[in-house]
């Protein structure tokens, strides 16, 4: 007979998620053991295991969890902008907004998004990679509707990776409780947008 989940077990799941991210940028996914996890969840490991098989388990968890997070941004911006009536500048900056703000209470989560899917097992890697194509994807549909007099087929690619180059990095300098916060840089990165994109003759 399977064993009944105890009613706390997601909220256990989720507060190891967060830990293991955490101990995943300090110590790199290679060097993090079991052990470690269950030190730094404050638990045995027998206890861990019985929330997750494995140390790759919990990784495919934290990044799944992740990627659909950020997909559901996505899709609340969207749905979101429709409802103001917003125009397509508008739309894009709420989405660049969006992604700062979740970013500055997901630094560990977003390190092992960018540094850790290799070690998955091809499976379970395909559906992070996926996930992360059909969020670059969304960000090149919205910024060529935002600025169609600048962004073409030929510089798509380049111009939506140059966004994420201005706010992928952030957790590497920009750090919350600082001079500048998310809100404010969020602000700086949709004024590059604008004034770069922005067609000249309009």
């Amino acid at each position: 007979m399977a064993r009944t989940k105890a009613p706390d077990h997601e909220t256990q799941r989720e507060q190891i998620l967060e830990l293991a991210a955490a101990k995943f940028a300090q110590t790199s996914y290679p060097s993090t053991s079991m052990a470690d996890l269950a030190a730094a969840s404050g638990t045995s490991k027998a206890r861990l295991y019985h929330y997750y098989a494995s140390k790759e388990a919990i990784l495919f968890d934290l990044l799944d969890r992740y990627t659909k997070r950020l997909m559901l941004i996505i899709a609340e911006v969207e749905a979101a902008s429709e409802r103001r009536g917003l125009d397509e500048r508008e739309a894009f900056a709420e989405l660049v907004r969006a992604f700062l703000a979740e970013y500055e209470t997901s630094h560990s989560r977003h390190v092992a998004l960018l540094n850790d899917v290799k070690y998955l097992e091809e499976v379970q890697r395909e559906i992070v990679l996926g996930r992360q194509r059909d969020i670059v994807a969304a960000f090149a549909r919205q910024l060529a509707r935002a600025y169609p007099q600048r962004v073409s087929k030929d510089n798509q690619t380049a111009l939506t990776m140059m966004v994420f180059g201005m706010i992928n990095w952030t957790f590497t300098w920009l750090k919350p409780g600082g001079k500048l916060g998310y809100g404010e840089f969020a602000e700086q990165v949709v004024g590059m947008i604008e004034h770069g994109l922005a067609d000249a003759n309009a």
